[in-house]
């Protein structure tokens, strides 16, 4: 709720006033949050921030706020262009004010007006999120971290102690914010925090040295996600503060990933993480994802930790339930189920693919966890440096489907098979596996890392393949009728060992 008009600061109070703005509007709302004041009026929203210094921010100056305002529209520009107009002053006095007059007294990010109901927390918790929206959302991240300024290796930002220091950093506050009840969990996740660090300093020394630090979001949650005309767009990016804005994209994907978990959306979760390894390639990410899952989750708990203390007790109450509720999801991703490795089984046409999304749209593995998903259309294309729905124009049995090319693409999914099973994720390939020995050779990989294991298998009548093969458009499959035929002449069927793990298709 905003506060009243007599509550606010004499500027803020006359700003409500629809006829001080040189274009149309009803009547102006606000919003305030911690550091600024959105003033909606219209078909436009204008950012003031708080003449305030914090010790993540200072915006204590005029001059220094009207920088900020400049910052926050060129990084905002990189994401959603179309929301972020201009920077504009405000001249007149504090209680005559001018919105786009000189001399300055204040200034303002002018944003064109969204309708808030699109924003993704309140899509999701009204049942409304699509698949199809998240998809888009990673395959626009894919592309804008390509395209974001790398941390020189000098820089502080990314590298592993500063990384250990601002997830200590959330169980200092919390051990001050919560109550000795919940002090052990507290405890126990701070123990995770500094073994898997440990666990993960080459790691995420790796990431730093090989570029993947750069200049992000800083605060890629749902709420800072909105659809429009479609489109999922990320705005509110973190201008304040540069240590919170250059990162590992692992830990921007884990925002994301850890907000849908929270909004009960494991599927959706699964999905939108395993959308961006397609799109990004970025396995290596895996490997540092749930520490910065965890850490995100934290700094949530914080969050809800510190708004406990301003709140009345009911609300207070409300917060608390809320941090724990975080402390409770971070515990879960710290120590994920025993992982298993499923493989699909099919001619083209069959399925697979639309039964391995089902299972990542489905309940998660064993009640918790994300199932990752391999598939080797893509993988296979990713070798040769195509796109996943870029057509090779390859002949049958050459260009990127010779048989040392079928071979190089199992091998690969072997090896990426391998390393999500060994960092604990539960792992479904979605490939033909139409030979025995292919199959062996991945019953045979989980055995090695003490996973369970189960065979996806799917049919139809061959008539049917066929109709579906002709029908396919935009996938990243490149099977003709000519590829189907051979797969029938060479098909091994499971045998009885075989059937034993097979899986019915959901």
């Amino acid at each position: 709720m905003a506060p009243m008009p007599d509550a606010l600061p004499p500027l803020i109070a006359a700003l409500l006033d629809p006829s001080r703005y040189p274009h149309p509007a009803a009547r102006v709302d606000l919003i305030e949050t911690h550091a600024s004041w959105l003033l909606l009026a219209g078909e436009f929203a204008y950012k003031i921030k708080k003449a305030i210094t914090l010790p993540f921010l200072d915006y204590g100056t005029l001059a220094r706020r009207e920088a900020f305002c400049r910052a926050e529209l060129v990084l905002n520009h990189r994401l959603a262009p179309e929301l972020y107009l201009d920077v504009v002053p405000i001249g007149g006095t504090p209680g005559q004010p001018q919105p786009g007059a000189m001399p300055a007294i204040e200034w303002a990010v002018r944003m064109r007006r969204f309708d808030e109901s699109g924003r993704l927390d309140h899509v999701a918790a009204r049942g409304d999120l699509l698949p199809a929206h998240l998809s888009q959302l990673a395959a626009t991240l894919a592309v804008f971290w390509q395209a974001a300024a790398v941390a020189a290796p000098d820089t502080r930002f990314g590298a592993p102690d500063q990384v250990l220091a601002a997830a200590r950093e959330n169980f200092v506050e919390l051990r001050q914010l919560l109550p000795p009840a919940d002090q052990p969990r507290v405890e126990e996740l701070a123990r995770w925090t500094e073994d898997e660090f440990v666990r993960r300093a080459a790691d995420f020394a790796a990431r730093k040295a090989g570029g993947f630090v750069r200049e992000g979001h800083g605060d890629l949650h749902l709420g800072n996600l909105v659809l429009i005309d479609g489109q999922v767009t990320p705005f509110d990016c973190i201008e304040f503060n540069e240590d919170f804005r250059w990162n590992d994209p692992a830990s921007e994907i884990a925002f994301v990933w850890i907000d849908l978990l929270d909004h009960r959306q494991p599927g959706l979760a699964a999905w939108f993480l395993n959308a961006w390894l397609e799109r990004s390639g970025d396995f290596q990410a895996l490997a540092v994802l749930r520490f910065y899952a965890v850490y995100r989750a934290v700094v949530r708990a914080k969050i809800a930790g510190l708004r406990a203390k301003q709140e009345a007790s009911g609300a207070a109450r409300a917060e608390l339930d809320a941090a724990r509720g975080y402390l409770q999801l971070a515990a879960q991703i710290a120590v994920p189920p025993a992982p298993t490795l499923v493989i699909t089984c099919g001619l083209s046409g069959s399925g697979k693919t639309t039964a391995s999304s089902a299972r990542l749209l489905g309940p998660p593995p064993q009640g918790a966890g994300t199932l990752l998903r391999l598939r080797s259309d893509v993988e296979r294309k990713r070798l040769f440096g195509l796109a996943p729905r870029q057509n090779s124009g390859s002949p049958l049995d050459g260009g990127i489907y010779t048989a040392e090319a079928t071979t190089r693409t199992y091998a690969r999914l072997h090896a990426l098979a391998s390393d999500l099973l060994a960092a604990g994720w539960p792992v479904i390939v979605d490939a033909a596996f139409l030979l025995r020995e292919e199959r062996t050779t991945f019953r045979a990989l989980a055995a090695a890392h003490g996973a369970g294991f189960g065979i996806l298998a799917t049919d139809a009548p061959a008539e049917e393949l066929r109709r579906r093969i002709k029908a396919r458009s935009g996938d990243a499959s490149e099977a003709t009728l000519d590829v189907l035929e051979k797969q029938l002449a060479w098909f091994e069927p499971l045998d009885d060992a075989e059937h034993a793990c097979a899986i019915t298709a959901r």
